[in-house]
């Protein structure tokens, strides 16, 4: 009797990490194009829309760099804690809560000058991110409760902040007592760079850029490695990971914060309960396919930028915008079964009926 199992390869081939990534991108397509085959669509000109609306113009390059921005912060926020085998699940909550901060430093700073109105504004939602994240970095730190459970039940709590003031104090008295805000002054708006693209895209990269080199070039990152490696070996180092497992969690939050007050001062009118957008979650999905990595992060939130954009143009073609979140789901998919077969080779092995010594050994029947 035989059955397949994964052998480490010895050696595996450079840029392995972005070839995954590509044939994921292809599996996702081509399973996209038998689903919208199957559903009476034409995909070539399905996936014609979704490129000439993401790629195709200076106005669609712009709202695809920012649908990125959230989506980078967000993948960068899970990725620095990933490195320390860390989970942070609450990038939505924080998200939420960054967009918070700005909002409510636009109510009191509505006579600031533009600079120093945003500048403020992405302040706060950075701070708003950290304090969002500073429960589970506690209770983790202090603890040992599991950080997935705590920073997920905290993006519901976010949720049901929001509304509350959307409902009581940060109510519009012109909105016909329907639960919006109001909108926000002008000058809290970001600066355009091209197109629609605004200067959320130029500090998004500047702080990609920065945790790259802290995490890669620093005293701080090399300790962070180790601790996410061998906890053990960072205890024996004299590594504290009490104290590291609280920074890491707390600057994972500060970045999800500041990619929503980014979101909101770039491209939201008001703040609303859906501002983050899945945006939280999608960057698990980001930071996952750059395998944790900062500096791959841009190019993953780029395609998923594309991708969300794209599927929302075509709803003209009768598509439901739902297909961008299959291709997402099929991208992951694809380009995970691929790392894992650049990293693993399958060999088949029969195991003995009846082993003589007893020992349940099996013998390898072939490559």
């Amino acid at each position: 009797m035989k059955r397949p199992v994964l052998v480490r390869r010895d050696r595996v081939l450079p840029g392995s990490q972005a070839f995954a990534f590509v044939a994921g991108l292809v599996v996702a397509l081509l399973f996209g194009a038998i689903l919208l085959i199957a559903s009476g669509h034409d995909p070539i000109e399905v996936y014609g829309r979704m490129w000439s609306s993401s790629f195709g113009s200076t106005n669609g390059l712009g709202r695809t760099f920012n649908r990125a921005v959230p989506l980078a912060l967000a993948g960068l926020a899970v990725a620095i804690a990933g490195t320390m085998g860390l989970w942070n699940i609450g990038a939505e909550g924080q998200i939420l809560a960054g967009a918070l901060g700005a909002a409510w430093v636009a109510r009191i700073g509505e006579t600031w000058s533009s600079p120093a109105l945003i500048t403020a504004m992405l302040v706060a939602g950075t701070i708003a991110g950290l304090v969002w994240a500073l429960g589970p970095a506690l209770a983790k730190a202090g603890l040992g409760v599991n950080e997935i459970i705590t920073t997920l039940m905290l993006n519901e709590v976010a949720v049901r902040v929001v509304r509350y003031l959307l409902n009581g104090a940060w109510k519009d008295p012109a909105s016909l007592n329907f639960p919006v805000a109001p909108k926000l002054p002008e000058a809290a708006r970001l600066p355009g760079l091209f197109g629609r693209a605004h200067l959320g895209v130029v500090i998004a990269l500047v702080v990609i850029a920065l945790v790259a080199v802290v995490v890669n070039r620093s005293a701080w990152g090399y300790e962070l490695r180790i601790a996410g490696s061998s906890g053990p070996a960072a205890a024996y180092a004299g590594i504290s990971l009490k104290r590291k497992i609280l920074t890491v969690l707390l600057v994972s939050g500060a970045i999800a914060g500041l990619g929503g007050a980014i979101e909101l001062t770039g491209n939201a009118e008001r703040i609303t309960e859906g501002i983050s957008n899945g945006y939280g979650f999608a960057g698990i999905i980001v930071a996952a396919l750059a395998l944790m990595r900062p500096w791959a992060i841009p190019a993953v939130a780029v395609v998923f930028g594309a991708v969300q954009v794209g599927g929302s143009s075509i709803q003209t073609l009768g598509v439901p915008a739902s297909v961008a979140d299959i291709l997402q789901a099929l991208i992951l998919a694809g380009a995970l079964i691929a790392g894992v077969l650049m990293a693993y080779r399958v060999r088949w092995v029969s195991t003995r009926a009846q082993d003589p010594s007893g020992d349940g050994l099996e013998a390898v029947a072939g490559v």
